[in-house]
This record gives structure tokens, sequence and C-alpha cells, in this order.
């Protein structure tokens, strides 16, 4: 154990559709099961919004958000044997599992019916120290800095996870829906995968980003038929939707291929639209992604720290977390906000 503070920083929410508020809270000491991580960056999230507004279930008031925590060890539970002091982690949207529901015990641990996710079921990381449970854990490694790693906890393990699981192939035509704090991410991936990369926007102001990121080709929603023009490429064996809007999804359906899949990773509430024919013609698939585990979340890390990518991001101090979740929530981050305590 190295701390010597007794109390930290903290931001919390106190109940639905309640504010941000700064918070001294004791410094929180380890179960048996569990590490203290020293946060050293933790990135804000758009899903940071459900503990705020209130609009998932099961949150434990009050809390303190945050769910793409880097950091490094300073203390261990009495049972963790495989993580020392000293060590860097990082934890994720999955924050543990109960071990015994139907979903864990088939190894579907993101899916558990009991979850510990952090900044909604336990505090999470805008504070200077958390508390995790150790099979949350994933090792960062040495080539990623805290605030590069924390969004890959959440963004990048999000469109690194889903497109590694696609059945898309090196050489296969894949499109990325959606250029932001997801699919810029999701570009880069796609073209290190060996995969032929378009990038789906609105406008043409970020065709060069897209392009610098790795595309091969650029689609300005705004002026072209999306399924059209990713027809005349042949047909997209994936589209990988990382915008939240449900119109642009239901657009590019026709721009798939035979077997081809539109893979949903940008959470919209809104129905799509598309019709039972749609599908049939071409055995088209419609398919959402979730997260990963803690060892996806690692494979994400070493492949960005093997392959050069990076999030882009901006960067903010706790103590104006505030500032942070309203730059966020504005859309207008480049692309992805990070506090560093």
């Amino acid at each position: 154990m190295t701390v010597t503070a007794t109390s930290m920083r903290s931001f919390v929410v106190f109940g639905p559709n309640r504010p941000l508020e700064p918070q001294k809270k004791q410094v929180p000491e380890p179960g048996p099961n569990e590490v203290r991580l020293k946060v050293q960056a933790c990135g804000i999230c758009h899903s940071d919004s459900f503990a705020i507004e209130g609009t998932f279930p099961h949150i434990r008031y009050p809390v303190v958000p945050g769910h793409e925590i880097a950091g490094v060890i300073d203390a261990v539970g009495k049972e963790v044997q495989d993580w020392n002091v000293g060590q860097r982690a990082g934890v994720g949207w999955h924050g543990g599992h109960c071990g015994h529901c139907p979903s864990c015990l088939r190894g579907d641990f993101i899916l558990c019916q009991e979850p510990n996710i952090p900044g909604l079921m336990r505090d999470g990381g805008y504070a200077e120290y958390v508390l995790a449970r150790r099979e949350s854990l994933a090792a960062i490694p040495d080539g990623l800095t805290a605030a590069e790693a924390a969004p890959l906890l959440c963004a990048g393990i999000t469109t690194y996870n889903a497109l590694r699981h696609s059945p898309a192939r090196p050489g296969d035509l894949v499109a990325i829906l959606g250029i932001g704090g997801l699919g810029h991410l999701g570009v880069q991936f796609a073209r290190h995968m060996g995969f032929n990369t378009v990038a789906i926007a609105r406008g043409s102001d970020k065709r060069e980003l897209a392009t610098t990121l790795g595309a091969h080709h650029y689609v300005d929603s705004q002026v072209e038929d999306v399924s059209k023009r990713l027809t005349e490429l042949g047909g997209a064996k994936v589209v990988l939707a990382t915008a939240t809007s449900s119109k642009a999804m239901s657009a590019a359906i026709d721009g798939l291929s035979a077997d081809g899949v539109l893979l949903i990773v940008g959470a919209s509430m809104e129905p799509l639209q598309v019709s039972p024919l749609q599908l049939i013609s071409g055995r088209k698939q419609v398919r959402g992604w979730p997260s990963g585990t803690a060892a996806d979340s690692a494979d994400t890390m070493r492949f960005c720290a093997l392959s050069g990518i990076r999030p882009m991001i901006e960067t903010y101090p706790l103590d104006d977390a505030v500032k942070g979740y309203e730059r966020m929530m504005s859309g207008n981050a480049r692309f992805r906000v990070v506090l560093v305590p």
C-alpha cells in the first residue's frame, strides 16, 4: 500500500437529473477480490449521461461516474494474487461479473445479469482513486499513456471488438458510418486490419481527416446516396454504424454485399426502418455489438500499441469535470474528452 492521503477529490451524482457535484470522499480500502487504482486518466463517455439523467436501470446513487479508467495499482486485496502494487491497469464498461448467472455460466461475461459497471453500479473514475474487481482489470502496455489508454477502454474496445468478430476479412469492403468518438477509431482499426475502408460522414469537412486516419474512400452522405456508392464500390461486407442516427443506418442497408452485416455500436432509441425483403435479398443481417471483457480491453490496447493507433483527445483537469462533461455532450469535442487528475 502506497497511498498516504486519507481523503480524495471526486465528482458525484446524487440522483436522476442531478448535476455533477464535487465532493471530498474517504480514500476507499480494497476488499478481498479488489484492487485500488490511483486514477491517472478517465475518459468522459456519452454513456456517463446514463447516471446523470437516470436512464439506465439499477443505478446505485450516489455514484461517481466514469468507466474509462486508466491508472496504477496502489493497493491489493488479500485474495488478489495476479496483480501487484505498481502495475498499470485499466477498467472499462465491464466492471466485473458474478460468475453464477446463466450468462456467466455460458462464458458471456459482458452479458452478466448482475453487472458491476463503473460509474453506474459502483463508483467510477471521476475521482483520484477507485476500487476495481480483479477480473475487470486490463494491463496497459508501455507504449500508451494513461490519457491515450482511457478512451480505448470503451470507444476503442467497442469498435475493435465489433470488427474483429465481424465476418469481414482482409481485402473486404468495410464502411465506418460516422467519424466521431467511436468512428475515428473505427476507421483506424479497419485500415490496420487490412479492410478496404470507407468512411461515411455528413459534409465534406471530414474528408481530409478520414483520409489521414486511413480511409481509402470517403462518402459525403449529404450529397451522395450512401447505398448506391457502396454498391458501386462492390458492396460492403460490414457497415459499422458508430453514429447514433437510425435514419443514417437504414440508408446504408442496401449498400451491403451478399451476406453483409449492418453492425451497430451507436446507441439510439429510434427504430430502424428496414423491410424483410431488404434482408432476404442478399441474406443481409442487422446485428448489435456491446463492448467486451477485460481480456478484450487488453487485446485492444496491445493492438493500438503495436499499430500506432491512438484516440484523438481533449484533456481537462479533474476539477473541471463539469466543463469536460458539457464539452462531450455538446458534440464539439475532437473526439474524446479525458479527465487527468
